[in-house]
């Protein structure tokens, strides 16, 4: 990757950053990528869990089918969920389209039963997603890619 190589990463406040000077696929998970189809265009896209040698932080590197890439981590938080690096994922998945998932914590930060939980309150993923956990802690989500934006789904 050259240095001048930039990227827009869509969250909900669109935040633009520009691609980090050296990063290095992760050695520490495993597996350290996913092939899947976040936007929806039948192609494969490719995530890998990759680390910056500059902020020795942990993210994303999303690379489309049509050659767009975008990072999240790596030192920038990643969709205002507080955290700004993956070292501490243990599952890296495929979260399928077609499947439905939920926040399932409240604003006080109790987790709320599935049978509490209402459909309407439910998204069905129109395309693949990323599916981030951490088993020791229970905690993690899922991360995918609507009307150009990246979303999370706090999942406990």
């Amino acid at each position: 990757m050259k240095k001048s190589d930039k990227l827009t990463t869509n969250t909900s406040k669109n935040i633009t950053q520009k691609a980090p000077d050296t990063i290095v696929n992760s050695i520490i998970h495993n597996p350290n990528f996913i092939i899947c189809d976040l936007d929806g265009d039948i192609k494969n896209d490719s995530v890998v869990i990759v680390q910056s040698l500059k902020t020795k932080k942990y993210g994303f590197k999303i690379v489309y089918g049509k050659g767009k890439t975008d990072f999240l981590g790596l030192g920038n938080e990643i969709l205002e969920q507080g955290f700004d690096d993956i070292d501490w994922v243990g599952i890296f998945e495929k979260a399928p389209r077609g499947e439905k998932y939920a926040n399932n914590v409240d604003e006080n930060g109790d987790i709320i039963a599935e049978n509490q939980i209402q459909e309407k309150d439910k998204i069905k993923l129109v395309n693949d997603g990323i599916f981030i956990h951490q088993a020791e802690s229970c905690g993690g989500g899922v991360i995918y890619f609507d009307n150009g934006k990246y979303n999370w789904i706090q999942q406990e």
